[in-house]
């Protein structure tokens, strides 16, 4: 499940050997007017068609995994970039929680890709504009400001049993200092299932299989 905003051509370079993975990857819809998130993902959970998968979700998406396993059965759920509770969120994102100063984001700018990758990302883009606007197809102001306000006002307070967190330790989005229990990728952004995808092909397989 890729990151808020994002489509699935973030994991094109994630290499697993067929005779022993079967991948499938799934994307974002815009929600129904005032749908919660546990209402999204089981309306997520409908489109996998087998049984016990492994999920893999990153950054917002790590969260809709979660979620997701909380009402199908899973083998094993792995996060990317994102947080297991909501104490591991930011205090910055606590404050907008707080004070709805989230409510105030210009998220009508959608079609701006510097703006959009700076809310998806993390990260100004002044560089392979192309190659974000590739990445980041999901441009429904809708869709936004709910992604934004889930994140924020999640309120899960205890990790999944078993859930596999990696984490890079130069995350700007959601800083490692505020992580804890986690697989450090050293040097890895918010976008390292990008950057960094010969860490995650020479690992993934082995954490998943364990």
């Amino acid at each position: 499940m890729p990151g808020m905003a994002a489509n699935p051509s973030i994991f094109q370079n994630l290499r697993f050997a067929e005779e022993l993975f079967e991948t499938h990857s799934l994307e974002w819809f815009v929600p129904e007017k005032g749908m919660s998130l546990e209402a999204y993902a089981r309306a997520m959970n409908k489109r996998i068609k087998h049984e016990n998968p492994v999920l893999l979700g990153v950054s917002f998406g790590g969260f809709l995994v979660q979620e997701m396993a909380k009402y199908i059965p899973t083998r094993k759920v792995i996060i990317v970039s994102s947080v297991k509770h909501k104490d591991e969120l930011p205090r910055r994102m606590l404050f907008a929680k707080y004070t709805k100063v989230h409510k105030l984001l210009p998220t009508g700018l959608v079609n701006n890709v510097e703006l959009l990758a700076k809310y998806a990302f993390g990260e100004t883009v002044n560089k392979r504009l192309e190659l974000y606007e590739q990445y980041l197809s999901i441009r429904d102001k809708y869709y936004i400001d709910w992604a934004i306000d889930q994140i924020v006002n999640w309120e899960q307070t205890e990790p999944l049993p078993g859930l596999v967190h990696i984490h890079g330790d130069k995350d700007a989005v959601f800083p490692s200092h505020y992580i804890t229990d986690y697989i450090p990728v050293k040097d890895g952004t918010h976008t390292m299932i990008i950057h960094r995808y010969r860490w995650f092909n020479e690992n993934l397989p082995t954490i998943i299989l364990e």
